[in-house]
């Protein structure tokens, strides 16, 4: 089976071709980018490049697998857009996956629960907390990291670097989802050929974007 994993919850943009057969799974082709800037601008020709370097067309697809956050706004609808737009076209379904869940799928297996943060800016974090097989046992959340109090000492993620002090946590990789970790999570339904889930973002927070209030009166009736 061969599956399109995107994600755009995080300052990287992310596309990859990656094979899944059974528990075997092999990236054959990806694009990153770390420009938080660059998601809309990005996605779709890091997404047909993944494809030519695995030396497949979009047509060879059989699944997409998309990170639904949490993530700010507008970075995370342009990925979360584009898969949906490329799973109608080919006709193809489109699994969504927290994309805190697929950096915890790349941890490397250990004795010690951990955390994963990312930056959700503001001087926040998005985070979830996984124990020592990688299941979530809690989150997601949006929180500033001085008032994040788990007890857990070591993190994944891009957050966990940037507020490595002020967590009092030990960073580890990854930084950021692979497509790789995005069809780690989504396997089972993959495999079972499962009617996805509902393309649903998570963003925990509202956009910074305000809808306008009605002009003021400036004159007497």
């Amino acid at each position: 089976m061969l599956v399109l994993a995107i994600d755009t919850s995080t300052p990287a943009v992310t596309a990859g071709v990656v094979a899944l057969d059974g528990e075997r799974v092999e990236t054959r082709g990806d694009r990153v980018t770390v420009d938080p800037r660059a998601h809309g601008e990005l996605i779709t020709p890091h997404a047909l490049a993944a494809a030519e370097a695995a030396g497949v067309t979009l047509k060879d697809l059989d699944a997409i697998v998309a990170g639904v956050g949490p993530g700010p706004f507008t970075g995370l609808r342009a990925g979360m857009a584009t898969a949906a737009a490329l799973g109608h076209a080919l006709g193809i379904p489109v699994y969504p996956v927290c994309s805190l869940d697929a950096l915890a799928a790349d941890v490397p297996p250990g004795d010690n629960a951990f955390l994963v943060l990312t930056d959700a800016r503001r001087r926040e974090v998005y985070w979830a907390a996984y124990d020592a097989e990688g299941r979530r046992t809690d989150g997601p959340h949006v929180q500033r990291p001085a008032d994040l109090e788990t007890g857990v000492k070591v993190a994944a993620g891009d957050g966990a670097l940037l507020y490595a002090d002020a967590l009092d946590v030990r960073p580890v990789e990854p930084r950021f989802p692979s497509p790789a970790g995005l069809v780690k999570v989504a396997r089972s339904a993959l495999l079972a050929q499962e009617p996805p889930a509902p393309l649903t973002p998570l963003y925990l927070r509202r956009p910074d974007a305000a809808e306008p209030a009605a002009p003021k009166r400036v004159t007497a009736p």
